[in-house]
């Protein structure tokens, strides 16, 4: 397990200079940018491995992957509320914002609250990762019902007219995200962007029909047919697998 100083001497030897123009060409912040692409940050993280009070230490760093390093050693079941507040009060490039809330944010207990409560905020990085968390809790907790992700669906709609970019991006990045979830969810993810498409706003017509055209894209409906057909099949396979445990000799198995 390293230190805190070991881990900033460690970032500082992987820095690469010559990526902070292309970053910056993206819209990345590099004020306090290092370089460091994301696969190296990535193994490093692993070496590290979990560790709370560490992660804590990086953040306050200010250092840019320093930052986001933090969040891919912090424990989950360790962040506090009061964390994550201070935290997405600190975000100020979308990519920062966008790792820590993949990363991390969206997989504590209070991940589901702060995005419907954070896509009503005013601050732009603050309301971007209100958003990202819908996107990336859509694509990464698997377990999660329909109905934890229909709920978002008003935010979405009533937030599609801010017109700053990084903002814009990320409730079109939530529509998105959720409608190729499932069948259901794109059915209703359509629903949703073709009543957002006849707001008076530039934004939410972008946001409309950037989302209409891929979640009605024949290669995205055929792969969410599929999942259904596979998911009916493992149904069935449930039902004929009770079923033959009512039986008089039901064996063992049916009990694991």
């Amino acid at each position: 397990m390293k230190n805190f100083d070991e881990v900033i001497k460690n970032l500082k030897s992987l820095a690469e200079t010559k990526n902070l123009e292309g970053m910056a060409r993206f819209g990345i912040s590099v004020k306090t940018a290092l370089g460091i692409p994301l696969p190296k940050l990535r193994k490093a993280a692993k070496e590290i491995g979990i560790n709370h009070k560490l992660a804590l230490q990086l953040w306050d760093s200010n250092i840019h992957e320093a930052q986001i390093l933090a969040s891919m050693v912090d424990d989950p079941k360790q962040v506090t509320e009061k964390q994550m507040e201070k935290w997405v009060k600190d975000f100020y490039s979308w990519d920062q914002c966008d790792q820590v809330c993949s990363n991390l944010f969206d997989k504590t207990s209070f991940a589901y609250d702060k995005a419907m409560q954070w896509s009503k905020r005013e601050e732009e990085f603050v309301k971007r990762a209100g958003f990202a968390l819908m996107a990336t809790l859509s694509l990464h907790d698997k377990k999660a019902m329909d109905r934890n992700f229909i709920q978002f669906f008003p935010f979405i709609k009533n937030e599609s007219t801010d017109e700053r970019n990084y903002v814009k991006k990320a409730v079109n990045w939530a529509l998105r995200q959720i409608g190729k979830r499932n069948l259901l969810l794109n059915e209703k993810a359509i629903s949703i962007a073709e009543q957002i498409q006849n707001i008076d706003s530039k934004s939410a017509k972008w946001i409309a029909s950037d989302a209409i055209r891929e979640l009605k894209d024949k290669n995205i409906v055929k792969r969410l047919y599929a999942k259904k057909n596979e998911l009916d099949k493992l149904r069935k396979k449930r039902v004929v697998k009770q079923k033959s445990c009512k039986k008089p000799y039901k064996s063992k198995r049916c009990h694991r």
